[in-house]
Order: structure tokens, then C-alpha cells, then sequence
């Protein structure tokens, strides 16, 4: 808290709010985390050779311009550059390049925020030189002009057919990860240099509408129609299929509108934010949480990185005065992060891959930066100071509440590491999109001193984790049978552990479950769906039937990339605290089998503490339809102030709280809200 209360109070210096402080007090804000030199270190610049329907602004006058080497590792007591796939030091070429241009367009991003924050003509020059690098891999002519070829070799050679094979294969034959980046750095470049370089930005609005054309030509002309994933309807007009790519483009479109950009382009973000806004599903107790999917072609797929769908909605409908559109952007993108984010956060974290349980648990700089961006972008859109704080505590990813315990950005060199382990290892490479991602969130800290202070209270944290019994694990009987497939990825989702259990008429499983020390749990049997099936499994905790699910609830595959569905299923009724022992038994007839993944437990209220340098929060959210109170111990002396936020984010009630021996605070929460508690 007293950190709060110093950068609070700096901020009202800065504003001139207060009155009778002098130099000195003002002096005490603390310094920028953001810290410019390993980006600066990764940076290079190039001088391509020709190539046809390749070009940017300048060219004869300047063929010099800026790129970005891709990874870096250690070397001695300093950094080795490195670029992608196989080298061949007999050409100085990579299996894919050196420099390519989803990094480049988002370090370009980076400069242009540190430009705007902080009137740095150093920022302002390398945005500019990594802009022009940019332009020069977009296609400027030909069937595909505005497409974007993805990677460089170090003498500025392209290299559209990387290998391994990236698809589009050549990367600039459709839309693509690449496209919408580079619409990111477009449409805020042009914002950024309209008045103060009129010239390089009218050469920026013509690169944006190319990029818009190519957006028409490859993606929107679906418009209005929608394709079948797994019996539900979703669009067809998504940047390569994603709601995370398609999110990202809406960051530079809605930034290219409020700046004055063309009536396409906002037709463009408008549609392209519909679709993105199509994702949204699930509640406080059903699978995705009311998350927004990133992937439009799997019902069960949710990564954390690159999941800036809130920020980009947000984005857009502060972009437009339309009350439907905006409205529609608005809910889903408030769905996610007051409702979907306090249980990521509280239970889990910026994981690589829920698919749909936690399965691939490594967490990088990208994902839990595109959590702190979606908070912010949602706060700023709706004004609802909780979830700015939500965005500090989630911040706090870097400053040690992961599950390193140990920081992932250094601001006295500003380093990111390339992420942390599912086993709690950091890896100490630090490339550029984990650099790139840990300044934006550092750029964002700057400009929020609130955020800021609740961010550098992780240095140590606790979770009241859920948890996953593999159904293999269980004991079976009646003929059900363990499998280990040749693969756990089933083209849209994953299996964990080492695979599933079939089950058959009459056959069951019995899963162990850890007991709970107080409160029902919510139970969610992972099962995978296969239209038409016949079998109906009924799940039992002692004499309580908790549930039923039956295995045909699913419509037709249509353009999933893998059969059935593997989504998690609620049960109706709620695992008493006790309980440790689950059964799952099946009936079914033709001869049809329950396929079961997994349970997953999920304790109905959940918490994340972070506590540091004498300062510590809570975050407590509540998977109940009534109020409750959960128990925290906030560690360090003081009052503790808590903030009562309802199922959409909007504060209702601010309390102080008595702590008892050793902090221990009985924290009230709202029917499906959250609270956050702090020193």
C-alpha cells in the first residue's frame, strides 16, 4: 500500500494537484521501468538488394533501414544474435532469416509508444528506420500486393518459402500473423507521425490501405457468412482464422480511424471486430469462463499469448460513436476481463495452452502481456478503475509472481527472459518478441502509476490452483480401457497425460480427487463429443449424483480440424469439500464409448496473493452466484483497503478490513465478481 500511496502522489505532483510540496517530493517519483538498450542491442540495419515488387519510402535516398535480429541468447557477458531456423555460415543464410516482420512491425510499436510517452527523438528515429523495414517486406504490387513476406536474410536478401514451412507458403500468398502486425505498426505509425512528419505519413496511409486491400481481398470478402465448428457457427472472416491475429490488426485500424484513416478502413475494423467479438462464450461456471476463443476453428483452444482479442475490441469500439457497434465490442471484451481473467489469474496464470485443460503450462512475456494490454485497453474503454488494478496484479508476472518466483524483465538492462517453464525453470534467452512484449507492458506500467505499484508487489505469490485428475489415472472397471493415441493433439485440442479412457455400457471410472479444506467445488469432466453418440455418463461423489453428460451434445465437425469436440462439461451439482473420491459410469448402446480426458476440479472461490517490498494484494474471485468471503493472508502491517467489483468489472463497495494474527483478512466477495485486497 505505501508504494500506492507514493506513486499515487506522484502522479498528483506531475498534475499539479498538490499544493505545498516541494523539488524534492517531486523528485521522489521513481524511475521508468521501461529500459530501451537489449532492444536497441537486437536492432541492425540493412541495405536490401532489389527485388521486384519490393520498396519503401526513400529508398534511392536511404537504402539503409532498420530490422530486428529474431533471437539472442547469452555469450560470455554479453548477448549472441542469432536468426531463425538452420545457419549455413557458407552464405550467411538462415532455414528461415534473420529478421522478419512480425517482430519488426511490434518493436516498431514499441518505439512509437516510448516516442509518444516521452518525446525521445532516439525512439522517434528507429520507429521511423523500422517502419521503412516493414514497408519493404510488405508486397507493394501483383496479385498479392499487401500481403507481407515474412522473413529476411542478413543481407536483406527475402525469403518468402521459409524452412520449416511457414503457411501461407510463400508467407506473402494470403492473410496471415504477419499481415495483421504489420496493420498493428502501420495504423499507429500513421497516427504518430500525421503532424509532426506529414510527409512519411501520407506514405504510411497508402501502405495502411494497401494492407486494407489485401484484408478485403483475402479475409473480409467472406463477410456475412460463417462456417460450422463442432455444430456451432462461427465467422469466416477472421485473419487466418483468429480471433488473435484478427485482434491485432485491430490495434493499428483503430488507431488509423481515430486518426483520421478512410471509410474502408473503418467498414474494416468494424467487420473484423464483429467477428473477433463472435469468440466470446462461456460464464462464470462454463468452459471458456467468458473468454474470448483466440482460434475460430476449435471450441477448446485458448493460448495466452498473442490473446489481445479484449484490447483490440476495446480498441475499436473507442474507435467508432456508433452505439451497436461499439456496444458489441464492448460486452465481450468486458466478458473477458472481468470475468474470464480473474479466474485465469487466480487459478492458473498466463498459461501457453489451455486445450482445454492446462496442458501446455510454460508462460511467456507474450501472453501475460497481452493480459495486462487487455485489461488496460478494457479499463480505458469503461472507465472501471478494477480493472486496472486487475492489469497491475497481472503485470506482476515479471516481477516474480510466476512460477519461477524469480523476475522475467530486468529494468536496469532491460531484458526480458524467453519465459518460464512448467516446472518453474526461466529460460534466460531473451529474443525479440519477449523483449518487445515485456516493454509494452513496461510502457503501459510507465503510464499507469496505479497498475505500476500493484505490478511490483510479485515478488513472491500463491495460488488456490484447480486441479486436473487424468482419467487414465483412474481406477477402472467393466471393460473401460486406458489408450494411448500416437498423438495427444487432435488437430484442434489436446489430451493430457499419456491419453484418455473409453468407456463402455456399464463400464466406469473412479477418479481421486484431492480434498478441499472449505467450500464446493465445481466439477468439469473433460469428455471428448462425438455427434451422435448414444453414450450418457453419470458421475457420482459417494451417494450424490453430481451430473450427467452425454457425449453426443455436439453438431457436426464441419471445418474443425480434428473429429468430435474435447470440452469440459459442468455438472449441476457441486463437490462437497470432503469429497476425494469421483465415479463416472456409462451407459450407451450400438456399441458407442464415453471418451474421457480428464476432471478438472475448480474450487468455487479462488485467489492470487502478491506480496513484496513490504506491499501485498489480493485477488479473490468468486464462482458463486451469491456473496461470499474467502480468507487470504496478506503478509506486513497496516490497514487493508479492498475493492468490491461485480461480475462486469463495475465497483460497488469499498471496504476496510481488520487483519488477524500472522494477516490473515476475511475478504468479501460479490455473486460472480472479484475482489482485490491490498496493503
Amino acid at each position: 500500500m505505501r508504494r500506492l500511496l507514493t506513486a499515487l502522489a506522484a502522479v498528483a505532483v506531475a498534475a499539479g494537484t498538490v499544493t505545498g510540496v516541494g523539488a524534492a517530493s517531486a523528485q521522489a517519483a521513481p524511475p521508468r521501468l521501461t529500459n530501451l538498450a537489449h532492444l536497441n542491442l537486437l536492432g541492425a540495419t540493412v541495405r536490401p538488394p532489389a527485388q521486384a515488387g519490393h520498396t519503401t519510402y526513400r529508398i534511392a535516398e536511404e537504402p539503409a533501414m532498420g530490422v530486428l535480429w529474431t533471437y539472442a541468447e547469452p555469450a560470455g557477458s554479453g548477448w549472441k544474435r542469432l536468426g531463425g531456423g538452420a545457419y549455413d555460415p557458407a552464405t550467411n543464410t538462415y532455414g528461415q532469416g534473420a529478421f522478419n516482420a512480425d517482430d519488426v512491425a511490434r518493436a516498431a510499436v514499441v518505439y512509437l509508444r516510448d516516442w509518444q510517452q516521452t518525446r525521445s527523438l532516439t525512439s522517434r528515429s528507429r520507429a521511423f528506420q523500422l517502419l521503412r523495414g516493414l514497408a519493404f517486406l510488405q508486397t507493394a504490387s501483383g496479385p498479392h500486393a499487401g500481403e507481407v513476406v515474412l522473413w529476411m536474410q542478413p543481407d536483406g536478401t527475402l525469403n518468402p518459402s521459409a524452412d520449416p514451412v511457414e503457411l501461407p507458403d510463400p508467407s506473402d500468398s494470403g492473410d496471415s500473423y504477419w499481415l495483421a502486425r504489420t496493420i498493428w505498426a502501420l495504423g499507429e505509425g500513421y497516427a504518430a507521425f500525421r503532424q509532426s512528419d506529414p510527409t512519411f505519413a501520407a506514405f504510411l496511409r497508402q501502405r495502411t490501405e494497401l494492407a486494407v486491400t489485401a484484408l478485403d481481398r483475402d479475409v473480409l470478402t467472406d463477410y456475412g457468412r460463417y462456417q460450422v465448428v463442432d455444430g456451432k457457427q462461427v465467422p469466416r472472416w477472421l485473419i487466418a482464422d483468429g480471433g488473435d491475429a484478427s485482434a491485432e490488426a485491430l490495434l493499428g485500424l483503430s488507431a488509423y480511424v481515430r486518426a483520421g484513416g478512410s471509410a474502408r478502413a473503418r467498414t474494416a475494423m468494424d467487420r473484423l471486430a464483429e467477428g473477433v467479438a463472435a469468440l466470446q462464450g462461456g460464464d462464470a461456471t462454463h468452459w471458456p469462463f467468458g473468454a474470448v476463443l483466440p482460434w475460430g476453428l476449435s471450441r477448446a483452444d485458448w493460448h495466452a499469448w498473442g490473446a489481445q482479442m479484449p484490447a483490440g475490441l476495446s480498441a475499436a469500439a473507442g474507435a467508432t460513436r456508433v452505439g451497436d457497434v461499439r456496444g458489441s465490442a464492448t460486452v465481450p471484451a468486458v466478458s473477458d476481463t472481468a470475468g474470464f481473467t480473474p479466474w485465469l489469474l487466480t487459478t492458473e496464470g498466463p498459461d501457453n495452452g489451455l486445450l482445454p485443460t492446462p496442458v501446455e503450462r510454460a508462460q511467456i512475456a507474450y501472453g501475460a502481456d497481452a493480459r495486462v494490454q487487455s485489461l488496460l485497453a478494457a479499463a480505458r474503454l469503461t472507465g472501471r478503475t478494477g480493472l486496472r488494478d486487475e492489469a497491475g496484479l497481472a503485470a506482476g508476472w515479471f516481477f516474480g509472481a510466476n512460477r519461477s518466483g524469480a523476475r522475467t524483465y530486468d529494468p536496469a538492462t532491460g531484458v526480458t527472459f524467453d519465459g518460464v517453464e512448467a516446472d518453474g525453470r526461466v529460460n534466460r534467452n531473451s529474443g525479440a518478441e519477449s523483449t518487445i512484449h515485456g516493454l509494452l507492458t513496461m510502457l503501459a506500467l510507465d503510464a499507469d502509476p496505479r497498475a505500476r505499484a500493484l505490478a511490483r508487489t510479485g515478488t513472491t505469490y500463491q495460488r488456490t490452483g484447480s486441479s486436473v485428475v487424468q482419467a487414465e489415472d483412474g481406477a477402472t472397471s467393466g471393460g473401460a480401457a486406458a489408450v494411448t493415441p500416437a498423438s495427444l493433439w487432435t488437430g484442434e485440442s489436446s489430451f493430457g497425460g499419456t491419453g484418455y479412457v473409453d468407456v463402455p455400457d456399464g463400464g466406469s471410472v473412479s477418479f481421486a480427487v484431492p480434498a478441499a479444506d472449505r467450500g464446493q467445488r465445481l466439477v468439469l469432466p473433460v469428455v471428448e463429443l462425438r455427434d451422435g453418440s448414444s453414450a450418457v455418463t453419470t458421475f457420482r461423489a459417494g451417494g450424490r449424483v453430481l451430473g450427467t453428460v452425454r457425449s453426443g451434445a455436439v453438431g457436426p465437425d464441419g471445418a474443425s480440424a480434428g473429429p468430435g469436440a474435447l470440452l469440459p462439461m459442468t455438472l449441476s451439482k457441486r463437490l462437497p469439500a470432503g469429497a476425494t473420491t469421483v465415479t463416472a459410469t456409462t451407459r450407451s448402446s450400438g456399441g458407442d464409448v464415453a471418451r474421457l480426458d480428464a476432471l478438472w476440479v475448480q474450487p468455487s472461490v479462488s485467489a492470487l496473493v502478491q506480496s513484496g517490498d513490504g506491499d501485498a494484494a489480493a485477488l479473490v474471485r468468486n464462482g458463486l452466484a451469491r456473496r461470499t468471503t474467502q480468507q487470504v493472508t496478506l503478509p506486513g502491517s497496516g490497514a487493508v483497503h479492498a475493492t468490491l467489483q461485480d461480475d462486469r468489472g463495475r465497483t460497488r463497495q469499498r471496504v476496510v478490513l481488520h487483519a488477524g494474527r500472522g494477516g490473515a483478512v476475511t475478504v468479501p466477495v460479490l455473486p460472480g465478481g472479484f475482489t482485490i485486497a491490498r496493503r
